[in-house]
Parts: C-alpha cells; structure tokens; sequence
C-alpha cells in the first residue's frame, strides 16, 4: 500500500496550457521518470494515463481534468492534467482552485496561444504561484528568445529565464540557477557538466539577472544580496518560492516531455521551489475566514470534481484542506446536511486508483459513491461550521435549447441533465415553462457535443439541438377601451358577462377621468416577472367586484400568458374596469373570466401593442489587432457600443446587444480572432425592437401557430 504524506511533503501543480501544449504527455514522462510506469503511452494511440475517456480517445484531446501522482525524492506529487481546449475552462479552473502551484505549459513551435491565456485569468484571480515550461523545443523553427519575449509580453516581466537550450538535436540543457550543463539520457537520468564554452557568457548574465530579480523582490535577500554580491543556492530557492507565492515571478524551464528531456530537473525543482500547502497563504472559507493545513485539526475536504466511471459509480474529488479522513468515517456535507460513511478511499492516477487507509491536509483523493455529494460541496465533521470557499466556474458563453429526439424521453432527459450539472455546475439548464423550452448554457459546441455524447452513452438518450426561443414580452405603447358582452344560452342556466377595460402603459401615470373613478388597486406579478397593474373603477354595483373580481384577473391573466399580437407573455400594463353590467342568474365566474379575456385582447390590439426585446450587456475581449473587425461585427448584430477599456494586453469593448443577436456568437468571435476573442454577457433590460424586426417575429409566430 502507497506511503501516507503529509503537508510538509506534497506539492499540488496543475499542468496547464493550450491544446496540444504536451500537457498530457509531461504527465506521462513524471510517471516513466520515477518509475510508474514501463513504458509511455501516445495520444494516437490512445494509451495514455490520462485521457482515457472513449471522448478522449475519440478526439486525441484532454476533455476532463485528470489526477495523477508521482513519488519523487521523498515527496508526493500530485498532478492534474487540465484540458487546453477553450470550451473546458471550468475543468482549468476547479483544477486551479484546489492546486498550489501551475505550470503553463507553452508549444516552442506555436508560442503563446489562447488556451493560457484563459488559464492564466484564471490564476491570477486565484492568486496561485505560476512557472512556464517551454515544451517541444527540440521541434524545427522554434526561438526561445522570441518565445521569452512572448511570454513577458502577455503575462509581464516578472517571467524569469531558469533555464537556456543547448541547440536543436541536443539533450542538453543549460540551468542558471544550478549553473550547470544537464545533460539527459533516453530514460531521463540528469547527469551535470560545466557550461560549454559557448553559452558561459549568455548564462553568466543570466543567472545575475535570475539573483536580481529575486533579491529586489525580498528586502533580506537584498541585503544579503548588496552584502555578498549575489546569493547560494538555498537563498535563490527560498526566494524565488517567496516571489512565485506572491506572484512576483514566474520561472521559466524547458522540457521535451516526448524525449524526457528536462523532466527530472522540472520534478527536482517541484520538489525543492514550489510551495507545500504549510507554505501556501491559509485557504478561504465562506464568510471571509481561513483555514490552515493542519493535520491534527477537524476533517475539512472540498470535493472539486465529480466523474461518473463505468463499473464502479461516481467519483468524487477531494482537496484535504484539514485534519484527516479515514475509511469508515462519519462526515456531513455542508451543503444538504446528509450524513456520508466514507467507504474507500483512493489516490489516483488516470483511470488506475490505489486504495490508502487515510489521506491528512493537503492531499488530493478520490472517493466513490457518495450518497448525496457533488461539485463544490464541503464535507466535514457533524456540528462543524466551516465551509470552503467554492470554486468560481465561467457564467456560459453559449447557449441551446435541447429535446429528445425519442417522445416520452422527457424525464430521462431532464434526470441525465441534472446530473451532468452535478458534475459540471459550468453546464447551466435552464426551463423556460412559457417558451416549452429545456436550454443547456455551456462555453462551446464541444463542450455541447460532450453532453450530447456522455447524455446518449451514460443515460440512453438521444437529443439534438436546436436554436433557443427568445424571451419576448409583449406590451402597449398607448391607450385603449374595449367593451365585450359574454352571452350563452344553452337550455339551462347560461351565461353572462359584460365588461368594459381600458388599457395602457404601467410607466405612464393614471390619470382619472370623469368616468373612471378609482374604488381600489391591485397589483399582481407574474411568473415571468412582469406586473400587471388592476384598478377597480366600478360605481354603482353594476359588476359584483367583491365576487367576480378575481375571476376577471384570472381572465386578464390568461390572456397576458400568451399575448395577443404574437403569444409571448405581457408584461407592465394597467388594466382599468371601469364599466359593465350583470345578470342575477346567468352571471359567474367562467362568464366574467371569459369576458375578460376577450376584452383585455381586443383592448390589446387596439392599444398600439409592442413587442419588447431583452438586451444583454456584453463584454468582449480581444487583442487590439482585432478590435476593428470585432467592432464592425458588433455593428450587423444592431449593437450599442458603450465604450472601450484596455485590459492587459485585450482591448475589451463594452456594449448593449439584443439576445436575438447573439446566438452563436462565441463561435463567430473564435472564427473572427483565431481563437483569442473571449465575451461574456448578461440580461439587463427590455426594450421596444424596431418595426421592421418586429413584423418578422410576429410573421414567424404566426406561421409556426398555423403549423
């Protein structure tokens, strides 16, 4: 069985980076270098350690984040392989969230790409220390000192040279910290030389550079620094580990992972530069407090991942923010209060999992079949109150409504949806009751086409997508009366209602008029959160408001449900019952609702009617070489441009587009800037569409109504 560590001796580092970076066969190399594994897989051949999901092997791509372990000169590693593909930036982030250190790895043949720059978002807001790993440099047509210069530009000067290439073809690398010539062998074995003759001069000036930038970023190691003219190893190590946890500096290695070149000096430097959770800033709780890795303190875990494997059930991830779990333990989930017996639990590589007694603070696990547990759900002792702060996942960028292309699928559509958000909260559903219309919100197609194949594979349901329906609301622009008499005779008791409304815009104030005295209000909103204001105007007892004035508001309703001119609901308008008569015996409730629904729409009608459009503000971030075709873009889309703001390294332009006008958007920005074009958007208000697109609405309810 697998040693126990504690927090003094683990490291926590998600690989991370655009697709295709290597992150995944780095992973590979850590397990070969230290003996995990005989022999490394490919992703051609789909025998990897990490992407071992059918969608994976598929798409030779990382899909879901995987965790992996390396045992390396006393330490337990622990590594997440994040996918770089943009649509999985959630799994980036919960990885993130829970790691203690990043390595963004970069392609020497295409440099900087958008999948670090999404990572890197995501680290600087979780503050977490960050190194870049050139990978592939042994490719054709790559500079290192260009690349350097890319990744200064884009992620700031705090990135530092730790180490510099020998040439193409060679394995050696040369390392400014150590000062030293590392050669590798075809199994990884380092073996340390003195710097050739040619690159002394180049990794002289280096290395002073390395110790400046340390030292002016610690005031006693500039001491030390001034006094003794540079700074030991130790020194450097401590230093650099002090910067990168305040996010000051950011090395930069160099590996070929294919080759396992680099890979055991990456590992070595891990293990002695990176921060262990005991060295970490104390994690948040909700309410503003902190936690310390304390191995003797209450059990704390938060479960950052959950994963549905075939054979064996659900998979919770876990960070141990404190104390220890044990098999057999008693927790509760903070979230819903359901007690958890802890069954097995696992450290993991890939699809394979080793059983441990216990895991203490600090440590990164596995457990399965939780009851009642999912994503960014707390587990801690009972009559605890401490809960982890949760992982902040991307609001959606993308959005389709979604059936079953079988009838009666329905409800195992709506249960494999449910669970897929469990999993993933960065899968929103949303039911829109007045529309008929289930829609998944997710940050691109792939992202979608995952769903749709683990929804057919995992639940048995086929789906497609389709085009959402917008959420109009229908109202009135100006004033109207209408008068409707309900009559119906049918050999026994009938029916009979008359009624007289006036209709208007709520904003508008309500002025009385000579025939419209005011006897009471009443204000209903609606389900789909609009309000509909009612004014009792009835003199004289000619309707009976005490007993048919709830049937009339449920008549009015009814007809607001699906509007008039379109069948969208209606929303802010003043109804006015000012008139109208009744009969001693035919008069009731279904006469007076009747009458009411066909007075309020012919009132409708007649009151100019509008259709009103929802806006969203949105946020576009592009690099400032694409701001121009993003501009004219926006302006086909009937966008109000608000303004612009620089953002790093992004021009972000700020502006007011209807919703109509962004299906599909994230995947023309991705088209328009090669990929680096990211948006967000948010509903902020209603607002009256132009005629012209209004005719078209209206025309296409009515041809699918008579569909």
């Amino acid at each position: 069985m697998m040693k126990i560590y504690d927090a003094d001796h683990i490291r926590n580092v998600a690989l991370v980076g655009h697709q295709g970076s290597g992150k995944t066969m780095l992973a590979e190399a850590m397990l070969l270098a230290t003996g995990a594994l005989q022999r490394m897989g490919t992703i051609e051949e789909g025998t990897t350690v990490s992407d071992y999901h059918p969608s994976e092997k598929e798409r030779e791509m990382s899909v879901f984040a995987s965790l992996l372990h390396v045992e390396f000169a006393g330490n337990k590693l622990n590594v997440i392989d994040t996918p770089g593909y943009p649509d999985f930036v959630s799994e980036v982030a919960a990885s993130l969230h829970v790691a203690d250190s990043a390595l963004f790895l970069i392609n020497a043949a295409d440099g900087v790409q958008v999948g670090t720059e999404l990572a890197w978002r995501s680290a600087v807001r979780e503050s977490i220390p960050s190194m870049f790993v050139i990978n592939q440099l042994d490719k054709a047509k790559t500079d290192f000192r260009d690349l350097v210069s890319q990744i200064k530009d884009r992620f700031g000067r705090g990135a530092t040279v730790v180490q510099l290439p020998v040439g193409g073809g060679s394995r050696s690398i040369i390392d400014v910290l150590l000062m030293k010539q590392l050669t590798f062998d075809d199994k990884g074995k380092m073996t340390l030389s003195d710097i050739d003759e040619e690159f002394a001069a180049e990794a002289e000036q280096l290395h002073n550079d390395l110790v400046e930038n340390i030292a002016e970023n610690d005031e006693s190691l500039m001491e030390l620094y001034f006094d003794k003219g540079t700074l030991s190893e130790d020194e450097m190590r401590t230093g650099l580990r002090e910067a990168m946890i305040r996010h000051q500096l950011f090395p930069i290695f160099l590996t070929s992972a294919t080759l396992n070149i680099g890979v055991s000096r990456l590992m070595e430097f891990i293990g002695n530069v990176c921060p262990t959770p005991n060295q970490m800033p104390e994690a948040k709780t909700q309410g503003g407090g902190t936690i310390k890795p304390d191995s003797s303190g209450e059990p704390v875990a938060l479960i950052y991942h959950t994963m549905a494997e075939a054979h064996v059930g659900d998979y919770s991830f876990f960070r141990m923010y404190s104390g220890m779990l044990s098999n057999g333990m008693d927790v509760v989930n903070a979230s819903t209060g359901v007690t958890e017996r802890l069954g097995q639990l696992f450290v993991i590589n890939g699809h394979l999992r080793e059983p441990v007694d216990k895991m203490y603070a600090g440590d990164l696990g596995a457990l399965v079949k939780l009851k009642n547990s999912h994503t960014n759900d707390t587990l801690h002792r009972k009559g605890s109150s401490i809960v982890m702060e949760k992982i902040e996942f991307p609001k959606p960028r993308y959005s389709m409504a979604v059936i079953a292309t079988r009838e009666g699928e329905e409800d195992k559509l709506a249960q494999g949806l449910h669970q897929l958000h469990e999993e993933d909260p960065s899968l929103t559903i949303t039911h829109d009751q007045h529309l008929n219309q289930l829609v998944i919100g997710a940050q691109g197609e792939m992202q979608l086409e995952i769903a749709k194949y683990r929804l057919k594979n995992r639940f048995g349901v086929d789906i497609q997508f389709v085009r959402p329906k917008v959420a109009y609301r229908e109202t009135v622009h100006a004033h109207a009366r209408s008068k409707y008499r309900h009559k119906k005779q049918t050999g026994g008791a009938g029916q009979f209602a008359d009624l007289s409304l006036f209709v208007e815009p709520a904003d508008k104030e309500f002025k009385p008029t000579p025939d419209i005295k005011v006897r009471g209000e009443h204000t209903h909103t609606t389900s789909w959160g609009s309000k509909v204001y009612f004014i009792d105007a009835i003199v004289g007892g000619v309707i009976d408001m005490r007993r048919f004035f709830g049937a009339i508001q449920k008549g009015v309703l009814e007809a607001c449900a699906r509007g008039p001119i379109a069948g969208y609901p209606v929303g802010d308008v003043r109804v006015v019952i000012f008139d109208g008569s009744m009969h001693p015996v035919d008069s009731n409730e279904a006469a007076f609702k009747s009458a009411a629904r066909a007075c309020f729409q012919d009132a409708f009608r007649k009151a100019s009617p509008v259709l009103l459009e929802p806006i969203h503000d949105v946020e576009v971030l592009v690099p400032e070489s694409y701001t121009g075709e993003v501009m004219g873009d926006m302006n086909t889309r009937r966008a109000r441009i608000q303004g612009m703001e620089i953002e790093g390294v992004f021009q972000k332009i700020l502006a007011q587009v209807p919703e109509a006008e962004l299906y599909r958007y994230s995947t023309s920005l991705r088209s328009m800037t090669q990929g680096r074009g990211l948006h967000s958007s948010s509903f902020t208000r209603y607002e009256m569409m132009p005629r012209n697109v209004q005719e078209s609405v209206i025309a296409e309810s009515a041809a699918l109504a008579e569909a």
